[in-house]
């Protein structure tokens, strides 16, 4: 019997060495912090399960927890209409289509506190188109001092932001589309909903899976823009979950109950990441089983 060659496995020992030191051994790190009272130092004490009982008991954190779904769920039902609205309506092909993309994908380069700093001159009434703008149409508008101003000024900003993403997505899932299909519609006379419903749609399908997740877990794990542009204020409306652990681990200095809260933090998303893929995978079967049908 020839021997198996297990050289390959050298191959991706750069990739297990960089998992290890960039998630799996910062991962035991929190996890031992998470079954500890750590005093100083030199002194820690094994308290087991008290951080976890204490946090999910902690009124603050049923709050932002409500904040960061809604706040989530709201960025998902706009964004993701919005950005596939944007790649229907793209040029196809030509200089059109270029300059549309690198236009689109602007927002995209700019980094997350540079965009916070953006909408915070941009948002002020003394000197901000938006804020002069809105003052100049009578609405009050004051995202410092109103918690709905600046819940609904970070949602905007996230959807400027990162919409463009789900467009670029869609765009290519739209270009993948054998030019066969939409002979086949021409011919049998479809209506432009028709020819969404039955052809792109479906099409888009496989990408709109990998835009629903990147755009879920990226908006709820947002921290950079809304602390720079309100601080987590005025109160605690825009204060996320990522900015109440900071808040506990850096704030405070409680790295036992910070550490139980990232623990339970990484556990939510992941069990709403699965979730939402199964649920987009039941849509799907359901839909080819019905067109099938």
């Amino acid at each position: 019997m020839k021997p198996v060659n297990q050289k390959a496995w050298f191959l991706i020992l750069p990739v297990v060495v960089c998992v290890a030191f960039s998630a799996i051994l910062p991962l035991m790190t929190v996890v031992n912090y998470s079954v500890q009272d750590i005093i100083s130092p030199e002194r820690r004490v094994f308290v087991g399960t008290e951080w976890f009982a204490a946090v999910m008991r902690d009124q603050d954190l049923h709050d932002a927890l409500w904040r960061q779904l809604v706040f989530s769920l709201s960025v998902l039902l706009i964004e993701i209409p919005l950005g596939i609205a944007l790649a229907l309506s793209m040029p196809a092909k030509g200089w059109q289509a270029s300059v549309t993309l690198v236009l689109l994908a602007l927002s995209l380069l700019i980094p997350w506190n540079v965009v916070g700093t953006i909408w915070q001159i941009f948002g002020r009434a003394d000197i901000g188109l938006l804020g002069a703008t809105l003052q100049a149409m009578g609405i009050e508008y004051n995202y410092t001092g109103n918690a709905r101003d600046a819940w609904l000024t970070v949602l905007v900003m996230d959807i400027w932001h990162w919409t463009p993403l789900v467009a670029l997505l869609a765009y290519a899932g739209l270009r993948s589309i054998p030019d066969a299909y939409y002979q086949a519609a021409q011919i049998d006379g479809a209506s432009k909903w028709a020819v969404f419903r039955f052809i792109q749609l479906p099409k888009l399908r496989g990408v709109l899976v990998i835009a629903v997740l990147l755009r879920f877990m990226d908006s709820f794990m947002i921290y950079t823009e809304p602390f720079v542009l309100t601080g987590g204020g005025p109160g605690n409306a825009t204060t996320f979950l990522s900015q109440y652990l900071t808040q506990k681990a850096v704030g405070q200095f409680d790295l036992g109950p910070a550490a139980a809260f990232s623990l339970i933090y990484f556990l939510i998303i992941l069990l709403l990441c699965f979730i939402l893929y199964n649920w987009m995978q039941s849509v799907g079967t359901q839909a080819k089983e019905s067109e099938h049908g």
